[in-house]
């Protein structure tokens, strides 16, 4: 137990301080002020019973710094049980900003969050293709920066940053900070060469790139997904082309979970993807992450069994807390919200079992999400 513990330690320090030099190199996005966007963009919104957020989005997009005659916005309904569509249909009327809703009622062979992906990106006309979700907002650079990398550096596929707003609660501070982590091991990992996640609130690629690589085919009943499986079908492709679009202006702004049942259901969707990645290195970092946990968690009944020495436990486990500390300075800081670092102290004490328990609800348990209920070792909505 000592040693496996300690070479998983190795093994997952590694794998973060890799991602902490990736971080360090990778050079900011910013487009110069003599910029002038010629991409013609469409903005792809699926969303399902926001009513109480969609105005607020469709409102920032109104205001972004982009010619109105190069943009686009297909709000796709998913079959919202709430005023979401009229309060769409009510917005087109007011506003010079191209906007659509698309029912996904209208469209029979089509369900789920995937499928209004899919109707998007038919419907859509624009070159880029910019998602985001429902509950988001974005501040006035947003599609101006992706242009400016799209245009420069002509990648195929762009991962945006993502951080929670509004985090009143102590609960919410540390979703922040955890949060935080996963943005920063997605878009260091792009940085590298190696992309493993992404999150759909924030992306963009084109029409072209989605058909080339056959959209969701292969992947279709599993739920969740629609972002990092076609970041991982695209990475393979074409190899290099990914990008990750490091720049504040960008970040995509959504709120943290209010309620530890609402998180549960949340991180067990995001973990129900796991066992259908089909990436060998994307696999062995879930699976680095997982041990390590794993490990740590084991080790403490052995501590007190008189089974592993005290001082290996303790190493373990200020080896881990010191690595993600240097890491998330790093991306609390781009972020800006390194003032919240410091809840990573009560977030030790639960981190270990939250990864344990979503890691095997995620493969074998259900989880509710927009009133569906979906069993993850089915896939199947119900």
């Amino acid at each position: 137990m000592m040693w496996l513990l300690l070479l998983s330690m190795v093994w997952y320090s590694w794998i973060i301080l890799s991602r902490w030099r990736a971080w360090k190199v990778m050079p900011a996005v910013a487009a110069p002020a003599a910029f002038h966007p010629a991409t013609r963009i469409t903005v792809i919104v699926p969303a399902r019973n926001e009513a109480e957020n969609i105005l607020h989005l469709l409102q920032d997009v109104a205001q972004q710094n982009y010619p109105l005659e190069l943009l686009e916005v297909l709000v796709v309904d998913d079959h919202s049980e709430d005023m979401t569509p009229a309060l769409v249909e009510k917005f087109i009327l007011a506003t010079d900003l191209p906007v659509k809703c698309l029912q996904l009622e209208s469209y029979v062979k089509y369900g789920g969050k995937k499928a209004a992906v899919q109707v998007g990106v038919e419907q859509a006309q624009g070159e880029l293709l910019v998602f985001t979700d429902g509950d988001c907002r974005v501040g006035p650079e947003w599609l101006r920066s992706y242009a400016y990398l799209y245009e420069t550096e002509q990648p195929y596929f762009i991962s945006g940053p993502v951080s929670f707003h509004h985090t009143h609660s102590h609960f919410e501070r540390m979703q922040l900070v955890e949060f935080a982590s996963l943005i920063g091991i997605g878009g260091a990992s792009i940085g590298m060469g190696q992309p493993n996640m992404c999150n759909g609130a924030n992306l963009a690629y084109s029409k072209y790139i989605f058909e080339r690589v056959g959209g969701f085919a292969g992947n279709e009943n599993v739920a969740s997904g629609d972002d990092e499986f076609l970041l991982h079908k695209v990475d393979k492709a074409f190899p290099g082309r990914v990008k990750f679009l490091k720049n504040h202006e960008a970040i995509v702004y959504t709120s943290a979970r209010k309620t530890l049942n609402s998180f549960m259901q949340q991180r067990v969707r995001w973990a129900s993807k796991w066992k259908a990645y089909q990436n060998l290195q994307v696999q062995l970092v879930a699976l680095s992450v997982f041990l390590i946990n794993l490990l740590l968690f084991l080790a403490i009944p052995l501590v007190l069994w008189g089974k592993l020495a005290g001082w290996v436990f303790l190493s373990g486990y200020l080896t881990k807390f010191a690595v993600d500390f240097l890491f998330l300075r790093l991306i609390t800081g781009f972020l800006q919200v390194r003032s919240y670092l410091w809840y990573m102290l009560p977030l030790q004490f639960v981190y270990i079992p939250y990864v344990l328990i979503t890691a095997v609800l995620g493969l074998l348990g259900r989880y509710s999400w927009k009133g569906r209920t979906i069993r993850t070792y089915e896939q199947q909505r119900v």
